[in-house]
């Protein structure tokens, strides 16, 4: 039984996640803000904050970021606010989630891990699901869209991959922002020609980087060292759903069959890949200590 503070910790830091692709989406529905200004004032913003955070919280602890993780970084960041101009909010959230996890997925399988039956039949559920969900028809998302996303969600694996065993989450994930931020001005500039201000579209950038980022991770951060590998996988799966909700309640987007039936494919077929890994992983964790007389 998780202690009421993890609970409530993760699921702030889900309703965090979710915020993102619903603050977003917003800023670049609703104002006229361009998305290369909104992941320059996401990243900004979010840099600012986590800074402040390990200011606080993480001081003499290691860890600092690097140069590769924060262009994965920014490629992940850019490729969101690109998407989310003809992406729902749901649709993007579903397809970023669904990357970042095959990407995982395929780094493990590269490095030598094997699938048993149940693994093999949720990733072929899960990559049914996504192709179902961009196949051609009235009801497809826009296909610039849904690539731009699913290159976010790629890099966004590649940068989780990176940031394992780099040193203190928060301390790294501050770095890797604070070199994040400099790389999307450049890019901004030189998009300066297509660059639109908007008061409200600034809000929510900023909002989406100091609170749904910046915040968002330092709470994830607080609540992961309580939680098993497979919990903290598995927990994950309630970020497109949230983001479907938000999207229905706040930004009044419609949830069509077909998403329905993609999401119901991708996240069931997902969680029988993270749910058997961790028994296995279990599994093997007990044999061992049981040849070590532990």
């Amino acid at each position: 039984m998780l202690p009421a503070r993890t609970v409530v910790l993760t699921a702030l830091a889900m309703v965090a996640f979710a915020g993102n692709s619903l603050l977003c989406r917003a800023a670049l529905r609703e104002t006229d803000l361009d998305p290369a200004s909104f992941t320059v004032m996401r990243l900004a913003s979010g840099a600012l904050m986590l800074w402040l955070v390990v200011r606080f919280k993480s001081a003499g602890r290691s860890g600092g970021g690097s140069w590769p993780s924060a262009l994965a970084l920014f490629a992940y960041a850019a490729g969101f606010s690109f998407a989310y101009v003809s992406l729902p909010a749901a649709t993007g959230a579903l397809l970023l989630f669904g990357a970042v996890q095959a990407t995982m997925i395929g780094h493990g399988l590269a490095s030598g891990e094997r699938f048993d039956g149940v693994q093999v039949i949720g990733l072929v559920l899960a990559l049914g699901g996504l192709v179902g969900l961009l196949l051609p028809g009235l009801s497809a998302p826009p296909i610039v869209g849904s690539l731009l996303m699913l290159a976010a969600g790629v890099a966004w694996g590649i940068y989780s991959l990176r940031g394992r065993g780099a040193g203190d989450p928060t301390r790294v994930t501050a770095g890797n922002f604070l070199r994040a931020a400099p790389i999307a001005i450049l890019v901004s500039l030189a998009l300066a020609g297509r660059a639109s201000f908007d008061p409200a579209g600034a809000a929510l950038a900023v909002a989406s980087g100091a609170l749904a980022s910046g915040v968002g991770y330092a709470i994830w951060y607080t609540a992961l060292p309580a939680l098993k590998a497979t919990q903290a996988a598995t927990v994950q799966l309630s970020v497109p759903v949230l983001a479907a909700l938000g999207g229905i309640l706040l930004l009044g987007e419609p949830i069509t069959l077909r998403l329905a039936l993609a999401s119901v494919a991708i996240l069931g077929g997902i969680s029988l890949v993270l749910v058997e890994r961790g028994r296995s992983s279990e599994q093997r964790l007990g044999a061992d200590v049981g040849r070590r007389g532990g």
